[in-house]
């Protein structure tokens, strides 16, 4: 007979294979990232079309075969609608799903990344949080759940628990004064603000984690380095990424109507 697993799961990538099938590939809390068959999710006659989808939350039952995980059944949770009703956030949250997938070995328990990411879509999307501040502490949250957690309590040359005119090191994942370790690697600017909502990204309350404001100055510079630091220590870039920064350049200015799906 064969095994069955019922777990709750979250879309972080689909493929198109023979037929009508898909190979997904799913985040869930007790199997962590799993490489899910869906059997004729392509058609139009098919139940678990919809939970084929990018970015779906749903409830899927997985039956094992021949080293592969078979999507049998399936009951959609979320589909993060008004995502998929704007083409700006549906790209952001696609970012999302790829670093996810990027960050998170196949088979580990991924509780913490799972909520994280079901989060920040709910902020997107039903919240309608600033996409600029959900993407930074996404981004910076993510890496440190992931083993890439930069030390911020102070400067790693001097001491300096309040670094003077803070820098991120992006490569070595230290903060500095500005005139301290100048040549130890490539480093982006911060505020101190923005050192002060680090560390309530990476070390506060998880469910207040965009429980934070900060000004538009504060705020890019926090969004650049997070972005330089993802780069520097994956030593990789998204497509998803450059395909949501290009979106988000031609928005119109305040004001004026919002590009739409």
């Amino acid at each position: 007979m064969r095994e069955k697993n019922v777990v709750k799961g979250l879309v972080l990538r689909s493929t198109d294979t023979k037929e009508a099938d898909q190979v997904l590939t799913v985040l869930t809390a007790p199997l962590g990232k799993v490489s899910v068959v869906a059997k004729g999710a392509r058609s139009r006659r098919s139940r678990i079309s919809a939970a084929a989808q990018l970015l779906c939350y749903s409830e899927m039952v997985l039956t094992e075969s021949h080293g592969w995980q078979i999507l049998s059944e399936a009951s959609t949770i979320e589909l993060f609608d008004p995502l998929r009703r704007d083409v700006v956030l549906l790209s952001l949250g696609s970012y999302f799903a790829e670093l996810t997938d990027a960050v998170t070995p196949a088979g580990l328990e991924a509780g913490e990344t799972l909520s994280l990411l079901l989060n920040a879509l709910y902020a997107l999307g039903h919240l309608q949080k600033d996409p600029a501040l959900v993407k930074a502490a996404f981004e910076w949250r993510l890496m440190a759940l992931s083993g890439f957690e930069p030390l911020i309590d102070g400067c790693a040359y001097c001491g300096n628990p309040q670094p003077e005119e803070p820098m991120l090191n992006v490569v070595q994942g230290v903060v500095r004064c500005r005139t301290c370790g100048e040549r130890q690697g490539l480093s982006m600017p911060l505020t101190p603000g923005g050192l002060q909502a680090m560390e309530h990204i990476l070390h506060g309350d998880p469910k207040r984690l965009y429980a934070f404001r900060l000004g538009a100055e504060d705020l890019r510079l926090l969004g650049d380095a997070a972005e330089a630091y993802v780069a520097a220590q994956l030593e990789r870039g998204f497509r998803t990424l450059d395909f949501y920064k290009s979106l988000a350049a031609s928005l119109p200015k305040e004001g004026e109507n919002e590009n739409k799906l």
